[in-house]
């Protein structure tokens, strides 16, 4: 195993300062591959998130003119390239704690770290471009009017994030909200928070204004719930659950507060007959592995031309049982541990009630006989499902894979949008016609063709149905943080000519 790196020991991030959670309350940081504990994170509760609301409001209108609303997208800009250069010049050391706080295979991580930095220095450009698209004309019927149109932030923002990509989701939320000119809370997973307190660490090393960005650690009910429901937190955006982001969709209501949310999925993958094998079972395993399986858009519901389906399948189970799974800080480790005995948990409960229900499972579905100690569990893929089954409809987060057959592109497409999920879809064909067809007739926000889990700061990213609504990522990414104000103006020099004053007598 490789040579671990030590867990730093933080503190809450409220307005610029480190800071003692209220309560005295801390998490233990669990090993998800040793089971050891590593340290632990701050538990932040109502009183806390009190304080970090007061911080961020007080940086979004501090003084005219020199609070973070008002200041110019180029202002902004200057501290988010910052922070994508120290993301960057901290890759390894950030890589390593995220790999030991999620289970994440540590190459993987370092990717994740690639694309941090690449998200900051994105919506840095957008920051910039703000300033030069302010009260854009709108063409008007009247040549007595003249209209523009400003974009303002919306103003405090709770950002509620998983543990899966810890950093990754996080700064999904972050660069665009503080781009735009709001101030945030981030409440990150208390599965899964090390990094993002390392992120405070770099803004106060770049010397981010005070208040502009806090960061609470801590329990959903105990930080995340006060978070969603304050009166003076102006929008709430979400990546979670389906059930969570009920919750605080519901909270929210009650004040008629906008909310963002990317909720679960449960991706399907058509593969038709016409594609080279090889290719189509890699993407296959990466859609529904990377990650050890945790990824919401995974593309786990495998749609496979009944004529190819014996020899595909055989061809899955042989390279699935060749995956290297391991402590993820050790080299080629291709599938880590799942993040939490709870998921753990969860997940084999999944499979053996499919086991019970008529289901095959091919291959995997236990402990790696080498791993004794750790939440490991073997890339699993499951056959003669039904599309009732559970382990069909509903969201395992995990490195299961279920598979059915079709005889034809209508029953695909039929199977592929038999979901309360909306998230993701992938086709795979030789057959460039037919991927546009079927790509038009699924029913999700995203769709890959001949690939899966592409993902890039440029496209916009979010879900329909059960999954959510809102996009995150790419221009519309910053529109989540904008409000759009009209501003008209009345520029003749005649009187408007709706009433006309009597004569004086």
């Amino acid at each position: 195993m490789a040579m671990a790196i030590p867990m730093p020991s933080r503190q809450l991030f409220i307005d610029g300062e480190w800071k003692e959670p209220l309560q005295r309350k801390r998490i233990p940081i669990i090993n998800p591959a040793t089971e050891e504990i590593l340290g632990d994170i701050p538990a932040a509760t109502a009183e806390d998130v009190e304080l970090a609301v007061d911080a961020a409001r007080r940086a979004f209108s501090r003084n005219k003119g020199r609070d973070w609303a008002s200041a110019s997208g180029a202002y902004r800009a200057k501290y988010l390239r910052a922070i994508a250069a120290k993301i960057t010049e901290k890759k390894s050391e950030l890589a390593k704690l995220e790999a030991l706080d999620c289970g994440k295979p540590l190459d993987e991580a370092a990717w994740d770290l690639d694309d941090v930095a690449g998200c900051f220095e994105y919506y840095a450009g957008l920051a910039e471009d703000l300033d030069k698209k302010q009260k854009a004309p709108v063409s008007l019927p009247m040549e007595t009017f003249k209209c523009h149109v400003l974009k303002e932030p919306l103003g405090v923002i709770g950002l509620i994030t998983p543990w899966n990509y810890p950093l990754l989701m996080a700064t999904w939320k972050v660069a665009p909200a503080l781009a735009a000119g709001c101030t945030a809370i981030l409440k990150p997973s208390e599965l899964a928070s090390v990094t993002c307190l390392e992120l405070a660490e770099i803004c106060k090393e770049v010397g981010l204004p005070a208040g502009v960005l806090n960061i609470l650690t801590g329990f959903g009910v105990e930080a995340g719930a006060p978070l969603a429901a304050h009166p003076h937190v102006d929008k709430i955006a979400f990546t979670g659950s389906s059930l969570t982001g009920s919750k605080i969709m519901a909270s929210a209501a009650q004040m008629v507060k906008p909310v963002s949310l990317e909720l679960g999925g449960k991706s399907p993958l058509v593969v038709f007959e016409d594609v080279d094998l090889d290719k189509a079972a890699e993407w296959t395993l990466f859609g529904c592995f990377w990650t050890n399986g945790q990824i919401c858009s995974a593309t786990s519901r495998l749609l496979v031309h009944e004529s190819i389906a014996a020899v595909f399948l055989e061809k899955l189970v042989n390279w699935s049982r060749s995956i290297k799974i391991s402590d993820p800080l050790e080299e080629g480790c291709r599938l880590g541990p799942v993040v939490s005995e709870g998921q753990y948990e969860k997940i084999n409960k999944f499979i053996q009630t499919a086991k019970s229900e008529g289901a095959t499972v091919l291959c995997g579905g236990n402990r790696p006989q080498h791993l004794k100690k750790g939440f490991f569990i073997e890339p699993t893929i499951i056959t003669d499902v039904d599309t009732s089954m559970q382990i069909w409809r509903e969201e395992v987060f995990g490195p299961v894979l279920c598979v059915k057959t079709f005889s034809n592109e209508d029953e695909a497409i039929e199977l592929a949008n038999d979901t309360h999920y909306g998230l993701g879809a992938a086709v795979i064909s030789n057959d460039l016609e037919r991927c546009e067809r079927v790509s038009k007739a699924f029913r999700a926000g995203i769709v890959w063709v001949n690939c899966s889990q592409p993902c890039f700061s440029q496209a916009p990213w979010g879900g329909i149905k059960r999954s959510g609504f809102g996009r995150e990522l790419g221009e519309w990414g910053l529109e989540n943080y904008l409000s759009v104000k009209q501003v008209t103006q009345y520029i003749s020099d005649e009187p408007w000519g709706w009433y006309t004053a009597p004569s004086k007598i």
